[in-house]
């Protein structure tokens, strides 16, 4: 006998830190006495289930025990794996074939189907982890009468209703690390060094690192930037360096004034609406080469441009990710044993708390250009830290 059947997915981009959250969930849930299953692919793996009790649902489905996500835990990336299925806009090619005969849109809502898949494997409360693209469907599920309990993970951080989410603490801490790194090279050859980072619509990814010492600039998508006064700020940075050079982070979702919108490097679409970015710092880093004899001289300034990407994202978590990700399943399992559900686990004013799931459909949780960011310098603004969060600029 158990007190009720928990499972556990994770959807959307990997970051470090999802193993360590896995974990923390199973150990504690096994221990209070339930039974835990870990859904494979996200939402792909709720999808791929067959309600039938002969069926195989082994690639869909694994029971998690505390042997099972012991060591995961210590490891980057999710061994659940990952997709970005979204049940509510599921393209016919990725209709299931037992499916394929009551579904032939071109996208369908299957989520009736969830619904019997979870019932079917008895699930008693849902973890779901993702950003806000993969809990907006979590928030739909529970408006359908399913216990949900969202964990909030993102490099990006910008999952509404939390100061911070997994993944984050490693990103700023792998940006800053390769950045020191590329200084050598923009060194050896007096150029100014472009590295693009990640950042949809909101530029924390650059503008934490910035502050942390990364970059001299940095430009974010919260505020269109003049290509010309970034030239004439780099130039004038290189100049003030004694090596010659200097260094701007890009956010992928950064966008020019008098250009059009970002910058794709796929045109095709998620199922969440979303085209690939990438690019914005090749255009960057050729503009302001183009430019910089206007601030240098009539002399030429020599660019490298990087894109970071995956990068940031792969290898152990740091120390942080570490920890809030065992925290954050604990406190899931604290709502659990509570009988709460729709509920966001979160930090808020710099301590652990939980929010309605709601909040992941509300308002977008961008940078407040007007309390941190200096749009003439490019560069993070700030005042005081007394009473600010860890992450100073990720307060909500």
């Amino acid at each position: 006998m158990t007190k009720g059947t928990i499972a556990i997915l994770t959807g959307g981009g990997d970051v470090p830190g999802l193993n360590p959250a896995i974990r923390a969930v199973t150990i504690r849930a096994t221990r209070e006495g339930y039974r835990v299953l870990g859904i494979r692919r996200g939402w792909g793996g709720l999808v791929d289930v067959i309600p039938e009790a002969a069926a195989d649902n082994t690639d869909a489905v694994i029971e998690l025990t505390p042997d099972v996500v012991r060591r995961a835990g210590r490891t980057g990336g999710t061994f659940l794996h990952s997709s970005r299925t979204r049940p509510s806009h599921l393209p016919r090619a990725f209709v299931p074939v037992h499916l394929q005969g009551r579904y032939r849109d071109d996208l369908n809502d299957i989520t009736p189907e969830i619904l019997r898949n979870l019932d079917f494997l008895g699930v008693d409360t849902l973890v779901a982890i993702g950003g806000d693209d993969t809990l907006s469907y979590g928030q739909r599920l529970h408006t359908e009468g399913v216990n949900v309990i969202a964990i909030p993970k993102t490099m990006d951080n910008d999952v509404p209703g939390t100061e911070y989410c997994i993944g984050f603490s490693t990103c700023v801490t792998r940006t800053v690390e390769l950045t020191h790194r590329l200084r050598t090279s923009a060194g050896s050859h007096e150029r100014i060094l472009v590295i693009e980072v990640f950042g949809r619509y909101a530029g924390y990814s650059a503008l934490v690192p910035a502050m942390a010492g990364a970059s001299d600039r940095c430009v974010i998508p919260e505020h269109p930037f003049e290509i010309e006064r970034l030239t004439e700020l780099l130039v004038e940075d290189r100049r003030m360096n004694p090596s010659n050079y200097s260094v701007v982070l890009v956010s992928e979702g950064a966008t020019m004034l008098g250009h059009d919108g970002m910058t794709f490097s796929d045109q095709a679409e998620d199922q969440y609406g979303h085209k690939k970015l990438g690019g914005i710092g090749d255009r960057v880093a050729d503009a302001v080469q183009e430019l910089s004899p206007k601030y240098n001289r009539g002399r030429r300034i020599n660019t490298t441009s990087q894109r970071l990407g995956y990068l940031v994202r792969s290898g152990d978590p740091d120390a942080l990710d570490s920890i809030v990700p065992m925290a954050f399943g604990n406190l899931a399992l604290d709502l659990v044993e509570r009988g709460r559900s729709g509920l966001l686990v979160a930090v808020r004013n710099g301590v652990y708390d939980s929010v309605p799931i709601a909040a992941v459909i509300g308002e977008k949780k961008v940078v407040d250009v007007e309390q941190f960011y200096s749009p003439d310098r490019l560069r993070p603004l700030y005042t005081t830290f007394a009473n600010k969060p860890l992450f100073i600029m990720t307060s909500t």
